[in-house]
């Protein structure tokens, strides 16, 4: 299941469209319950200029932060660099690259919050939680 065994720490990379909210919210969980071994990067197929004002509010309530970096696009090369990649609703025809397509390893396929109230906008922000951590549980040092 995982890839790039170098001896230095893996990675998982989330991606979603706009890098703005799904896959911050993933990275973010995951660096806050970090596993020995392994560390989170986030990037997006479209990349919004700034991270959503939301996705900070709504990870401030369960007391965890926006990652340390604006939205960045997703290149071949972080691909490369990932031991396992899980993309979040981000796979159509329209804005997947193609070097995407045939490497990831899981596709959670959320739905995309911009269009949520808060209310919706928790339970997905709660969903990913709860997927984060059943991803961390099943990781291998």
């Amino acid at each position: 299941m995982t890839r790039n065994m170098t001896g230095k720490e893996k990675v998982v990379l989330f991606v979603c469209v706009e890098n703005a909210c799904r896959s911050l919210i993933a990275e973010s969980y995951f660096q806050g319950m970090r596993r020995e071994g392994w560390k989170a990067i986030s990037a997006g197929t479209m990349p919004a200029k700034v991270a959503s004002p939301r996705t900070s509010a709504m990870l401030k309530e369960v007391g965890l932060a926006v990652p340390d970096h604006p939205p960045q696009l997703l290149t071949e090369p972080i691909a490369s660099s990932a031991s396992l990649i899980v993309t979040m609703g981000c796979l159509d025809q329209r804005v997947c690259p193609a070097f995407l397509r045939y490497r990831v390893d899981e596709d959670w396929d959320l739905p995309d919050p911009a269009s949520l109230d808060d209310d919706q906008f928790r339970a997905l922000r709660d969903e990913i939680g709860k997927r984060v951590t059943e991803l961390v549980r099943r990781l291998k040092t």
